[in-house]
């Protein structure tokens, strides 16, 4: 009775803490203060250990691993969400602008976890016969790490795709261009032509021209950061799905039965695959790679929850436990 008190003082206090760690990171891409970055990283930092906290607990009162069912893997997301800042601020402390990526990522997998889930499925239980294994710790962690770090990843892309799309629309108006399909191809593949153009054009305005270096800053922050965090997903994930058809191995007797989560998961698998190569191949550049990022996102919510809704397949028994 104590650790359920515990945990349920961990979860909100962690929750109220993450909530405002976001509104500290949002506030910091309006008015860069020094201070409210230092002060949301020093917010995560207790958000990760409260959550650590909490699945401790949990490891501690239900006498497994905390990640047999939907409750306790969103709660997994949202301390891999925590983690992966933590450690992209440490190597990088100057860069803090990551925070508003992975902070909302954290909030929400956390506030669905706690709010959005009934109570029953929020309840440890008995491990299922099939769950009974020490590849739980090896399969799970690191496919749920994987989810955790590309989601990151592509959302990254999704905001380097906006913020991009927006100044290249803001240069088009600054040249008059008459017939912007005609020039519009040629700036979204030619990045450095956009980035002179606006010292050219933006250079008696010092407001707008220090605006859109900001933006052009923080694009290749953004790109840079989705191909750093994708290709350690991308590790994460290879580990997690060569350690699942071991553990299938012994379960099932077949390493690869094509079930739909197994294929979900080489969908993914592919997808961010392609996102890689097209990194190194130069005719793919700038938009491109983050077009394939931003789909890998929505493949990622497809295996991880879309298959468990139909209820089907050897996976299906981790949704309603």
């Amino acid at each position: 009775m104590i650790f359920i008190t515990l945990e349920h003082i961990l979860a909100h206090v962690s929750f109220s803490l993450i909530s405002v760690v976001t509104l500290t990171y949002w506030g910091t891409l309006v008015h860069r203060i020094e201070g409210l970055s230092s002060s949301g990283g020093k917010g995560m930092i207790v958000t990760f250990v409260c959550t650590t906290g909490l699945l401790v607990t949990r490891w501690l009162y239900s006498g497994h691993l905390p990640l047999s069912n939907l409750y306790e893997s969103f709660m997994f997301l949202s301390w891999s969400s925590s983690l992966i800042h933590i450690v992209l601020e440490v190597r990088s402390q100057k860069n803090r602008g990551l925070g508003a990526i992975t902070a909302p990522s954290a909030m929400l997998t956390h506030g669905f976890a706690t709010s959005g889930l009934p109570k029953e499925m929020q309840q440890s239980a008995m491990l299922v016969p099939a769950l009974q294994s020490h590849w739980l710790m090896m399969h799970v962690s690191m496919i749920l790490l994987s989810y955790a770090t590309l989601l990151c990843g592509s959302l990254s892309s999704i905001a380097f795709l906006v913020i991009a799309s927006r100044r290249n629309r803001r240069i088009l108006s600054l040249l008059g261009a008459k017939d912007n399909s005609v020039i519009w191809p040629f700036l979204s593949r030619n990045n450095w032509y956009l980035h002179e153009q606006e010292k050219v054009d933006l250079q008696n305005n010092s407001f707008l021209s220090f605006t859109n270096h900001r933006k052009c800053q923080l694009t290749q922050q953004l790109d840079s950061w989705s191909y750093r965090v994708i290709g350690l997903g991308f590790l994460l994930l290879t580990i997690g799905i060569l350690s699942g058809a071991v553990w299938a191995n012994e379960a099932w007797g077949s390493h690869w039965s094509w079930d739909p989560k197994e294929t979900w998961a080489l969908i993914t698998w592919t997808i961010f695959a392609i996102y890689l190569h097209t990194r190194l191949n130069k005719d793919w550049q700038d938009e491109n790679p983050a077009i394939i990022a931003s789909l890998g996102s929505f493949i990622i919510w497809i295996c991880y929850l879309g298959v468990d809704l139909l209820g089907i397949g050897l996976h299906s028994y981790g949704w309603l436990i």
